[in-house]
């Protein structure tokens, strides 16, 4: 069984490891988090000891939880049992687990007619159909989306969607305003 003092002593590598897979510098953490430089340069190698005023917002400034940066063993099953939730007529299943950032979700959305009043909010959405059609009204302009066709756009424009000849089964992955997702099929070529 690790020591408190093991724990502690793996942090700084977890943190610098953390920073360079993001290709941040000490500099752009230190402007996010408010820990000036050198501070953050004395936990990475392990010559300051990590507090819980240093990680909450460096785990913050991550998006990591703060067990992953003190290497806090897994606990419990990791499998995700979504619990289906009904919103209005269509039936909803939440895929993430933490709280803000990009949020993912399943959704069987039914067929229903054009009720004429879109929707405005802040955020941005990328919509992928699994299976069904999918008809969206997009700032006065109607799609169908086909199976493996996505859409991606921000909420703050005029929308509604609807299953087309039947439900439809959508991913949607809904972040705040300015995230946008990207999606990558292949490395780009040079």
């Amino acid at each position: 069984m690790e020591t408190t003092e093991d724990v502690l002593a793996g942090v700084g590598p977890r943190l610098r490891r953390l920073r360079q897979e993001r290709d941040i510098t000490l500099t752009a953490l230190a402007e996010a988090t408010g820990i000036s430089v050198s501070t953050l340069s004395r936990l990475e190698s392990g010559k300051r000891r990590p507090s819980l005023e240093l990680l909450l917002p460096l785990a913050q400034a991550h998006g990591v939880p703060l067990d992953e940066l003190v290497g806090a063993p897994a606990v419990g099953d990791p499998r995700i049992r979504p619990r289906p939730k009904k919103m209005g007529d269509m039936t909803v299943l939440p895929l993430t687990r933490r709280p803000g950032g990009v949020q993912a979700f399943k959704m069987i959305v039914p067929e229903r007619r054009w009720t004429g009043e879109p929707q405005t909010h802040e955020g941005y959405d990328w919509l992928y159909v699994l299976n069904g059609r999918l008809r969206l009204y997009l700032a006065g302009r109607e799609m169908i989306l086909e199976p493996g066709e996505a859409a991606e756009f921000d909420t703050r424009l005029p929308h509604w969607f609807a299953g087309a000849d039947g439900p439809a089964e959508i991913l949607s992955l809904f972040g705040p305003q300015g995230e946008r997702m990207h999606l990558r099929a292949r490395p780009r070529q040079k």
